[in-house]
């Protein structure tokens, strides 16, 4: 019997050793099966050594339990007290693996084969393990066999005589030989089948890489082909039943479990595709339907079982095409574009633990190293590895990474995959998530030798490895291109030029040549903006890359930087601020609007960062209004108060631009805005607003410079279209309306003369010549079009109105709002044109059918020769013309009726008549989401191209940013024109309903 001091005192030595329940250890000591070795010193110390103290105790017990008995219990507490490597072996595995300590308690015999400790066993290759599955004869000995394999690998795993390299090696010659002993059965059970073709297995993924964890998919790829004198076709369905029988062997689950599931699903046409194949079927796939992802894939091929010599020619067949695949279109993109895919279908729950596919996971670094593969391996066969580390020091090796970055990501790395092994190796199950219970996380840190405080150190390094990763697996393709011009570490090899132009055409640079000087010239010498800008150019050429024209965004970039780069503040920007450097990206290899302005005046810059430079969002118009006043204000003469003017309209269009790029691209910090219809309701309003302001600046700076403070006339500007819409675009004309009013005792020729000189100089001075886009001013809405007066007084307008009106201008009307000028002249033009463009009792049915003849003739007289109507956004067929037309036809007629009917704005007009019954809501929704999508289209035209466009572009690369724009990845361009087509096609027969039908 124990008294209480002895027990104290074995409680305090068990909690000393690591124990978390020294009750119940202390209780599996005093059991029958330990009494002969409960105070053996050597014990407790192997046992406190193991990831699981409390585990491997009760692992142990559980073993000596099922010995056969007395006689074999002796020798297995013998052997483990007198022979270290055995305790080590066996305790280590008990402490790290419940799964393993159940195995041992079903098969107690098994923990004999964790005593020899001869070289061979310490790194056994294939032909060992075939040995130890060799007499294996149907699923449950294959499942035994392979696990008591399997302990071996995990003791030499925990006692640390194998890394994490050696032992995902070991695992994968396991599996190829798992591979090929289920084989043998397979084509035992069905000799003719084995007679009549040629079976080979490729081994794919971890597996093909010789780097396979403890729990994973066996992913493979069969060919096959005839035996000497069989039929083709018959050998296939033969070669199909063997491999089909050899995956269940490995998959099915028996008394013993399964083993893994093999995977077939990298075959040609995945799923849908015949599991085996010939040789020239795989390859006629390849060569003509093959995805980018094929080949990445591909890298890893290894062949395993079967057939060896056929295995071999498949991989010397299919090795070319993976040598080519960096010159497919949008390679990088594409491979980029999959990385991205893998962490979005992350559930969000898991992200934060994903250890293998989350940011800074095992994925990152893989993805990284088989990109730099593809591109240079064509011209370096060194670097035709399939596992990721040797490719890593390859790479470093040639120079295609920098040394000090291999070795950070090959550490990295390493700790990762440790983590991932011991995560699985507990219940040997296939997960990739780190545990959330604290008492997992604590084995899992002791697995790892961290023992102080293995919560908080295993938590805090595999953070510190995660950030590495983030921060490197992008880098490394980037910085090199660096080092080779800037000559930054003299004696580390460099990327030669070659192979810098195979780098940067594979990023999508059309002129490496002029990349490269961009680079140097940005990143070389020793000036604090040369070092900034070497930290800033690795990813900077990551977001370039991720545009349509990463040229174009790198000599921008090098523009800005030139005029910019002695500023103290524009470094800082890039440097401090989180968010411009990514935005500045964006904003400059997104087209030529943007930058074109941004080059006109490069210290707008500051509004791409998150400090005092006003930032993205868009100013109103009441602040616009007041500080191009005060501009005018403090000018000598007309000219200077426009220049003023005009500069401010030229910072705030970049401004609207450079927001409208950034929320379509999406940020690393901020997706892409979802709603596109606020999208362009922004851009509209803020180009509308900004308009306003400047023909307001521009009317005071004349009137003030000719007459002083009072002109003889009253003067207002009626925004029409477009403008009064409030849904301008970057390239739209202002349409507008001059309308006045002479002062009290002035004559009306000499209010007339001045109304027409303030209209000529105020067009005068917005289109004059400089370093400011021009304003077109366009009044060809007003009473008899271009035949009549430019300016009339307001009793003139009510007399053709009441006289002459037409229904077009009735129409026209509809979308008159006053912009600047006299407000109360403006609110008397508006109550006139009302009962105009809202008339009493609707249309006529004359008129409608006026209306309907206008539009009709329109379509076929004014669309452009050549042009493909269905791509034609504002004429083609379910365009702006159709659904603008179709809701200010409802407005003509119900206007007067239904008060939410009277606004100047499209999208306004069809929510009112949506909500009115005079619509259904799924028409409405089909006219707004094309008008939006048109509008978007012409948007981007202009971003992209720099002048306005109602087309799609037809160059490659222009069309490709305005895809890009609109949210389609690289090589989508069809798919946006399609979808384009199937909108506007919609849209198009609900205007046929509602415009042309009575």
């Amino acid at each position: 019997m124990t008294g209480p001091g002895r027990r104290s005192s074995t409680f305090t030595r068990l909690l000393r050793h690591g124990f978390t329940d020294p009750s119940a250890a202390e209780r599996l000591l005093d059991s029958a099966e330990l009494v002969p070795v409960r105070d053996d010193p050597v014990l407790l110390e192997a046992l406190g050594a193991t990831a699981d103290p409390d585990l491997a105790l009760l692992g142990l017990v559980r073993l000596l339990e099922a010995q056969p008995g007395a006689t074999a219990r002796r020798e297995l507490l013998d052997t483990v007290i007198a022979a270290k490597p055995l305790r080590d072996r066996l305790l280590g595995v008990l402490g790290a693996s419940a799964a393993l300590a159940d195995h041992l308690a079903r098969h107690p015999r098994d923990w004999e084969a964790l005593v020899t400790y001869e070289p061979r066993d310490l790194h056994p290759g294939v032909e060992e393990f075939e040995r130890g599955l060799a007499e294996a004869s149907d699923l449950v000995s294959l499942r035994v066999a392979y696990r008591r394999c399997l302990l071996s690998i995990a003791a030499r795993d925990v006692c640390g005589t194998t890394g994490i390299a050696e032992t995902a090696a070991e695992l994968a010659d396991l599996a190829t030989a798992t591979l090929r002993a289920a084989l043998a059965l397979a084509e035992a059970a069905a000799p003719d089948d084995a007679a009549a073709c040629r079976l080979a297995v490729i081994a794919m993924g971890k597996c093909g890489g010789h780097e396979l964890n403890y729990v994973s998919d066996v992913d493979v790829i069969f060919v096959g082909e005839a035996a000497d004198g069989a039929d083709e076709s018959k050998a296939l369905k033969s070669a199909t039943r063997l491999a089909s029988h050899m995956m269940r062997i490995c998959s099915e689950t028996t008394v013993e479990g399964s083993i893994w599931p093999v995977d077939a699903n990298l075959r040609p046409e995945g799923r849908n595709g015949p599991l085996v194949r010939t040789l020239s079927s795989h390859l006629a796939y390849y060569q003509r339907w093959a995805k980018t992802w094929e080949f990445q894939a591909l890298l890893k091929a290894r062949p395993v079982a079967g057939d060896l010599e056929l295995g071999k020619e498949y991989v010397a067949a299919v090795g070319p095409l993976v040598w080519k695949a960096a010159e497919r279109e949008n390679f990088v993109a594409d491979v980029q574009k999959m990385r991205r895919r893998v962490v979005e279908n992350i559930p969000a729950a898991e992200v934060e633990r994903e250890l293998k596919l989350g940011p800074g996971g095992l994925r990152d670094v893989e993805f990284a190293v088989q990109l730099l593969q593809l591109v240079h391996g064509r011209a370096d066969p060194s670097l035709r590895s399939g596992t990721t580390l040797d490719a890593l020091q390859a790479l470093a090796a040639g120079g295609y990474v920098g040394r000090a970055d291999a070795v950070q990501l090959d550490e990295a790395y390493r700790f990762l995959r440790s983590m991932e092994h011991r995560i699985q190796l507990y219940r040997l199950r296939r997960t990739h998530l780190v545990p959330e219970d604290e008492a997992d996380v604590r084995r899992l840190g002791r697995s790892l030798g961290l023992r102080a405080d293995p919560v908080a150190e295993l938590t805090r390094e595999w953070k510190r490895h995660a950030a590495v990763v983030r921060r490197l697996h992008e880098k490394i393709f980037y910085r090199p291109l660096l080092d080779a011009v800037a000559q930054l570490a003299p004696g580390e090899a460099r990327l030669s030029p070659e192979a810098a132009r195979e780098r940067l055409v594979a990023l999508g640079y059309a002129d490496p040549a002029a990349a490269l000087r961009h680079l140097e010239a940005l990143a070389s010498g020793v000036s604090r903006k040369a070092a900034i800008q070497r930290t800033l150019l690795p990813v900077l050429l990551g977001w370039f890359a991720d545009s349509a024209d990463p040229d174009a965004g790198l000599l921008n970039f090098r523009k800005v930087s030139d005029a910019l780069g002695k500023t103290p503040w524009y470094l800082r920007l890039l440097r401090d601020e989180g968010a411009a450097a990514e935005n500045v990206a964006r904003v400059l290899s997104a087209g030529r609007l943007a930058p074109d302005l941004l080059m006109r005046a490069p210290e707008a810059v500051a509004l791409l960062g998150d400090g005092d430079g006003g930032g993205l969002e868009p100013r109103g118009r009441a602040h616009l209004e007041q500080e191009i006043l005060a501009a005018v204000g403090r000018a000598e003469n007309a000219a200077q108060g426009v220049t003023a003017a005009r500069g401010v309209r030229r910072r705030e269009l970049f401004r609207t631009a450079a927001a409208d790029i950034v929320d379509s691209y999406g940020t690393e910090a901020n997706p892409a805005e979802a709603d596109q219809g606020a999208l362009v309701d922004r851009v509209g309003g803020a180009v509308s607003d900004l308009t306003a302001a400047t023909l307001a600046g521009t009317l005071r700076a004349v009137v003030r410079a000719g007459w002083g403070d009072t002109l003889p006339t009253r003067f207002t500007i009626i925004g029409m279209g477009r403008f009064g819409g409030h849904e301008l675009g970057y390239g739209s004309d202002a349409d507008v309306l001059f309308v006045h009013e002479p002062q009290d005792g002035v004559e009306e020729r000499e209010a007339a003369d001045a109304a027409n000189k303030v209209v000529a100089e105020m067009r005068r001075l917005l289109q004059l010549p400089s370093a400011d886009p021009p304003l077109l001013i366009d009044a060809d809405l007003r009473p008899e079009g271009k035949s009549g007066p430019l300016v009339r007084t307001l009793k003139s307008y009510e007399a053709y109105y009441r006289r002459w009106s037409l229904t077009w201008e009735s129409h026209a009307l509809l979308r008159a709002e006053p912009v600047a000028g006299d407000e109360d002249l403006a609110r008397r033009f508006i109550e006139l044109i009302d009962p105009l463009r809202y008339p009493d009792g609707g249309l006529g049915d004359e008129a409608v059918r006026e209306i309907r003849r206008l539009k009709a003739r329109m379509e076929s007289e004014r669309l452009p020769r050549g042009a493909d109507p269905k791509l034609h956004t504002k004429l083609g067929p379910g365009g702006l013309s159709d659904v603008e037309w179709t809701v200010q036809l409802l407005q003509l007629r119900h206007g007067r009726r239904e008060p939410g009917l009277r606004t100047t704005r499209t999208r306004e007009a069809l929510a009112a008549a949506r909500d009115a019954g005079l619509i259904s809501a799924e028409d409405a929704a089909i006219l707004d989401e094309a008008w939006v999508l048109a509008t978007r289209v012409r948007n981007a035209v202009m971003l992209v191209r720099g002048r306005a466009g109602d087309t799609f572009p037809s160059d490659a690369r222009e069309l490709a940013a305005v895809g890009r724009y609109l949210g389609y990845g690289p090589g989508h361009a069809g798919d946006m024109l399609d979808a384009y087509r199937r909108t506007t096609r919609r849209a198009r027969g609900v205007v046929e309903e509602l415009f042309y039908q009575d």
